[in-house]
């Protein structure tokens, strides 16, 4: 009967919000499930609906100056700074859980870096601008270069494939030429199906280009035909066209956007000045309206025809809102905008009757934003009674709150890792969250030398700022709120949202620490102190009040944490030990089991309380006397959050013997530490840079970890998985073994050499097969001696070959059990071809190299012991020739007789 496993606490990767965009393009196919975007120096590829990441492409060690993916999805185009062009064929799998991509052609299109590309809409064709200006046209499938545009040596800022509209050829102006006369070289080519391809162009002094792919010439578009004035007087950021309107659309760093019909004088436009700089525009509604973006961070939408704005009048949004490009896709009325911050804000294009019911106050807000990188993480916690969302401070003065739904992933809702709302309100960065027992209330401090209190109250929309705290003269960089559950019964456990905790506790850089009274909602809010305290010498890293409310804990750079009384501000105790400032400092929860310390004895009565500094360690500290109970050491650089683990009950775990918590630090790791032994329980490596926070799901256990690295990653509990895995393993191996004895007792050579191999028994093994190889009756024409082990050994996988011939090389360099691995491996010879052997299919990390020193050690050892063995026969000449000398010296005898007293006598014959 297999023993019950010691419990072993482990931790695996569970979920992972990371970066998808870091600024440049991005792109969406027809059916808006596959976004493309940038991430440094990667290629993304993201399911829009989920959030998944279908894909990462690594880059060619230079920044990606332009990508784009065909409207099939197809195919991926990657341009980088390196002036190499990748071009990736998309393969989804049919779950849509990911997607396989395929290199399929690498080019140097142009001497510059390519910095736009476009593409058909039947995924064919590839237009490339590049810096010096010039513009190709490429065949996707067949590689080769189609059209050439050479123009002068200026940017290319804007391209846009667009077809003719078939109705445009029938208009009142006569464009057929007049007899002896060339063809009006204003004519835009709409006569003819062939030639209704073309290509708009914009570059970076303003100019506007349309190119005919039939008869390959470029018409210029002006501003005023006669003065050959050019369409814009800065960058063309964007171009798109209307077949229903017969009409393109320009938009310009000049600050306007223009509306060209083509008319007897070719194309006439009408700019509309805007105020703003223009990055995107296109039309809207079959081209009766049109819409703009730009540095205002406003999407607007306006009339074609009498080109006033259709959306509501707003003041510019924050600079970070600043729209640098947008994705339309007709087929979804879905645009997607790409920010200043690394946020892509999705839009639904309105319907007609939404427009009208709306008077003329119309305000179009995007319905969903996804956070291309949260950029440095400095703090999170969990939110709500059911810990569904999380609040991030990342750097920004805004408060992120992101849906951590495991169940989440509908399509059109919500999603784990979707961004619900931004908390606005700080002027400076946000340093340090707290959240109170139901999750509803959000402490957060900042550089902005105040300390907030928030209200959040998803099922309402509802996420305002409740109350504001001032006096702090430098940064806040920390803050609590006490957790204390009110009763069950009560009206504050029932409706929490209508009542806040009682105190704020804030510590900050000017080494005060202040404890502020937050009122009730039907007080009016007044701002006063209650107590403020001189705390420390230097700064205030970090804050923490006791599951009870009656105490909380400062730490300090100043290398203490102090123990203080909430009620009056009184220090209680000061803990002394650290080489280096103190950078977290957490109290153990209610009902800690007594933690054994270094010097033995349990300790009880008031808890403890663990600490994380800057000298690479974390220390434990007995709150009845103030002495450290056991220093924790591992961390190679600064231990920056510890949190303490969720400890069973009495009913999860009778024994309640494991107490643990985590720690995270500079040196990118999570520790899991066991308090009563003081060693490392695991390490949790997922992350890139240091770690600025941690926290810990109440019921699961999950440990979120975040930092520098703009990642967050969701660690799962698998302690109880692990063990259960590892007492079926024990069970499994004792029945194996079991199974092993009995066909090893009934003479089932064919099972049990197969089980050995699994089981991995080179001793048994041996032991098989000697028997086989030395059985007195062996099976005639058997190369074993056995043909059951023959066949066994004729059929094996290569993973089991692999195996054997590791155990053949080990018995080989054996004088003892040489013979038997010689005989062996005779019989896999023989039962294989040679290619077999040097095509293994080796799994690990070497590979074939560990199979080729495998195959040159048996093929050493065998060569010396037929060298051994030809020395051997050698010198049996002379052990024969030497008695055969001695058969010549001795005298021959005759006969012997025996006497009658039994004496024998030699007798000479």
């Amino acid at each position: 009967m297999a023993t019950r496993q010691a419990a072993k606490t482990t931790f695996e990767v569970g979920n992972v919000i990371q970066p998808i965009y870091t600024g440049g393009s991005v792109a969406l196919e027809n059916g808006a499930r596959i976004l493309a975007s940038t991430l440094g120096e990667n290629a993304v590829l993201t399911e829009l609906t989920t959030g998944k990441n279908l894909a990462e492409i690594e880059g060619d060690g230079e920044p990606i100056s332009t990508l784009t993916i065909t409207p099939s999805g197809s195919h991926l185009i990657v341009c980088s700074r390196s002036l190499t062009m990748r071009i990736y064929a998309l393969t989804v799998s049919p779950e849509f859980d990911s997607i396989e991509t395929t290199l399929v052609r690498t080019s140097k299109p142009h001497a510059t870096p390519v910095v736009v590309l476009a593409v058909d809409r039947t995924s064919t064709l590839l237009a490339t601008g590049a810096a010096d200006g010039a513009i190709k046209i490429w065949d996707i499938v067949g590689g080769y270069v189609t059209h050439t545009v050479s123009g002068p040596s200026v940017l290319i800022s804007a391209l846009h494939f667009f077809e003719i509209a078939a109705t445009a050829a029938d208009t009142t102006i006569d464009r057929r030429p007049k007899k002896g006369s060339r063809k009006n070289d204003q004519d835009d080519g709409t006569n003819g199906v062939d030639s209704k391809f073309r290509l708009a162009w914009g570059t970076q002094d303003g100019k506007v280009r349309i190119f005919d792919l039939h008869k390959r010439t470029a018409t210029p578009v002006y501003s005023d035909a006669k003065r050959k004035r050019e369409a814009h007087e800065s960058n063309v950021q964007s171009i798109d066209y209307s077949p229903e309107q017969h009409a393109l659309l320009t938009g310009s760093r000049d600050k306007t956007m223009t509306m060209w019909l083509w008319g007897e004088n070719g194309w006439q436009g009408t700019p509309m000045l805007r105020h703003e700089l223009v990055e995107s525009v296109g039309f809207l509604n079959e081209g009766k309206w049109m819409y703009s973006a730009g540095e205002s961070g406003l999407l607007r939408i306006w009339d074609s025809t009498t080109h006033q704005e259709i959306t509501a009048k707003q003041d510019p949004k924050a600079e970070g809102e600043a729209i640098l490009s947008t994705v339309y896709l007709p087929e979804k009325s879905l645009i997607v905008c790409a920010q200043a911050d690394y946020t892509l804000a999705l839009y639904q294009v309105p319907k007609a009757e939404d427009i009208s019911a709306s008077a003329g106050e119309f305000f179009w807000e995007p319905f969903r934003r996804i956070s291309g990188t949260h950029d440095e993480i400095y703090d999170l916690v969990y939110l709500l009674r059911d810990q569904s969302m999380m609040a991030l401070a990342t750097n920004s003065e805004d408060i992120r709150i992101v849906s951590v739904k495991t169940d989440s992933g509908e399509e059109g809702g919500s999603y784990f890792g979707h961004d619900v709302a931004l908390l606005k309100g700080h002027e400076d960065l946000v340093m340090s969250l707290d959240v109170d027992w139901s999750g509803h209330w959000v402490a957060s401090g900042a550089k902005d030398n105040t300390a907030r209190i928030w209200r959040v109250d998803p099922a309402k929309n509802s996420f305002e700022c409740y109350a504001t705290f001032t006096g702090h003269l430098e940064s806040v960089g920390a803050v609590s709120l006490p957790k204390v559950a009110p009763p069950e019964d009560s009206e504050a456990f029932k409706n929490p949202l209508d009542h806040p905790p009682a105190f704020l506790i804030s510590g900050s850089q000017d080494r005060f620490v202040q404890k502020r009274l937050i009122p009730r909602p039907s007080q009016p809010f007044k701002e006063t102190t209650s107590l403020r305290r001189l705390a420390h010498e230097k700064d205030i890293n970090a804050l923490d009040i006791n599951p009870s409310g009656k105490l909380f804990a400062s730490a300090s750079q100043d290398k203490t944490v102090k123990i203080w009384d909430t009620e009056r501000l009184e220090v209680q105790g000061i803990l002394k030990g650290h080489k280096r400032g103190v950078w977290a400092v957490k109290f153990a929860p209610l009902h800690t089991p007594a933690i054994q310390g270094e010097t033995g004895g349990a300790v009880s009565g008031k808890g403890v309380i663990v600490t994380g500094s800057g000298d690479k360690t974390i220390k434990l500290w007995n709150l009845s006397d103030y002495t450290c109970l056991r220093t924790f050491e591992g961390h190679s650089h600064n231990v920056l959050k510890v949190v303490w683990l969720h400890i069973p009950t009495v009913e999860e775990d009778p024994s309640r013997k494991n107490v643990h918590f985590a720690s995270a630090g500079a040196d990118s790791l999570v520790k899991i530490w066991d308090t009563n032994t003081g060693e490392t329980e695991c390490t949790l490596d997922n992350h890139e840079d240091r770690l600025w926070t941690l926290a810990v799901h109440p019921k699961s256990n999950t440990i979120v970890s975040a930092g520098s690295d703009s990642k967050i990653t969701f660690w799962k509990d698998t302690t109880s998985e692990t063990q259960t895995a590892a007492t079926e393993a024990a069970t499994r191996l004792v029945e194996q073994e079991q199974e092993l004895e009995n066909y090893i007792h009934i003479g089932a050579y064919r099972d049990a050499i197969v089980l050995a191999l699994q089981l991995n028994h080179p001793g048994r093994l041996l032991k098989l097969f000697t028997n086989v190889v030395t059985s007195p009756t062996p099976e005639a024409g058997s190369f074993t001696g056995l043909r059951a082990v023959d066949q066994v050994l004729a059929s094996l996988s290569d993973e089991q070959l692999f195996l054997l011939l590791l155990r053949l090389r080990d018995w080989n360099t054996n004088a003892r059990t040489a013979p038997v691995a010689q005989r062996i491996l005779s019989a896999l010879v023989r039962s294989y071809p040679a290619d077999k052997f040097s095509g293994l299919s080796v799994k690990g990390a070497r590979g074939q190299k560990s199979l080729k020193e495998v195959l040159n050690a048996l093929k050493v050892y065998t060569e010396r012991h037929y060298k051994r063995m030809e020395e051997l026969v050698d010198e049996s000449y002379l052990v024969e020739y030497t008695l055969r000398e001695m058969d010549a010296l001795a005298p021959s005898l005759k006969a012997v007789k025996e006497d009658g007293e039994g004496d024998v006598d030699m007798i000479e014959v």
